[in-house]
């Protein structure tokens, strides 16, 4: 019997997601969604292969406000994505917006309306948020209008409790830069082995998250995102969705050795753990208690925000 590749194993318990803004890299691995984020646009504009789309966007948009035209030239990638994928893409909202509920609603719904005047139904795309209280609260807002989203930059368990509270689509997980963290902070002391497959601190993080959904009917999709081995993705295979970058996604593909189902909504429910609930301030403190989330957010934040800097940058100079 021929062996199916990790790849197609991984695709029979999880939704396998690209993680890129090079859709012409998608195919190859069929992925039901793709995300991108400003970075990886940013990586994607300054290739020869996306260059002519940008100045094109660009070109066709003269005049109009500099945030407008970026949002076109998002949704422009968006659109291009949505041809290779037959599920969804993820378009992120100006990472500058996160401390503003009305300002991140605002620039969802622009972003929703351009997708739709090109003729693709709001059902295909998720509208990407950073996971601040109010970015959470944005979310909330345009869930109830029908518009899902996918709350980004997610670390602490407290942002994972409130998404889930706030009626939230999709969450992302970020399993490698909490395992950044950890072996940063660890430095010399740091066993790789040891803290590899279940007990990295970035996939721990991810299996609670679902354990606490599963066993408490959240129907938030847990979106496990940001890994930097193959090893990571192996112990949260089951998870909803697991977001790849093409050069593990051509790992996978490479290997047939077996794959086990590490993360089981059965037995989910017979965790030995309570119902939790956030308000602002309990959230706050929450997060505040949290040495890693408090800082990886922050640091997210700031590097999609550069990144959205240097991309204005490249509109204004065509």
């Amino acid at each position: 019997m021929h062996q199916l590749d990790q790849l197609k194993q991984l695709k029979q318990f999880t939704t396998v997601v690209a993680d890129t803004g090079n859709f012409k890299q998608l195919a190859q691995f069929t992925p039901q969604d793709a995300t991108t984020n400003p970075s990886l646009i940013l990586k994607a504009v300054q290739q020869p292969d996306y260059a002519p789309l940008l100045a094109e966007t660009v070109a066709a948009h003269r005049g109009l406000p500099l945030d407008e035209v970026v949002d076109r030239v998002l949704v422009r990638f968006g659109l291009e994505i949505l041809k290779v994928v037959p599920g969804r893409v993820s378009t992120e909202v100006d990472a500058r917006l996160s401390f503003d509920t009305a300002a991140t609603v605002a620039r969802a719904h622009r972003l929703i309306g351009l997708y739709e005047a090109a003729g693709i139904g709001r059902e295909r795309v998720l509208i990407k948020i950073a996971s601040t209280w109010e970015g959470i609260q944005a979310a909330r807002i345009l869930e109830h209008e029908g518009i899902h989203c996918n709350l980004t930059l997610l670390f602490a368990f407290c942002q994972a409790v409130a998404c889930g509270e706030a009626g939230v689509q999709l969450i992302s997980p970020f399993v490698g830069r909490i395992y950044d963290w950890y072996k940063k902070s660890a430095g010399a002391k740091w066993d790789e082995a040891a803290m590899a497959g279940a007990n990295d601190p970035g996939v721990q993080s991810v299996a609670q998250i679902y354990t606490y959904y599963k066993k408490f009917g959240i129907p938030t999709e847990v979106m496990g995102a940001s890994f930097r081995n193959v090893g990571q993705i192996t112990a949260l295979a089951g998870c909803d969705l697991l977001t790849i970058s093409p050069d593990l996604l051509a790992q996978l593909q490479a290997s047939e050795a077996p794959f086990v189902r590490a993360l089981d909504p059965v037995e989910a429910q017979d965790a030995p753990i309570h119902a939790v609930s956030y308000n602002e301030a309990s959230f706050r403190y929450a997060l505040n208690e949290d040495a890693m989330g408090t800082e990886k957010l922050a640091e997210g934040i700031r590097g999609f925000a550069v990144d959205a800097g240097k991309l204005d940058q490249m509109i204004l100079s065509l």
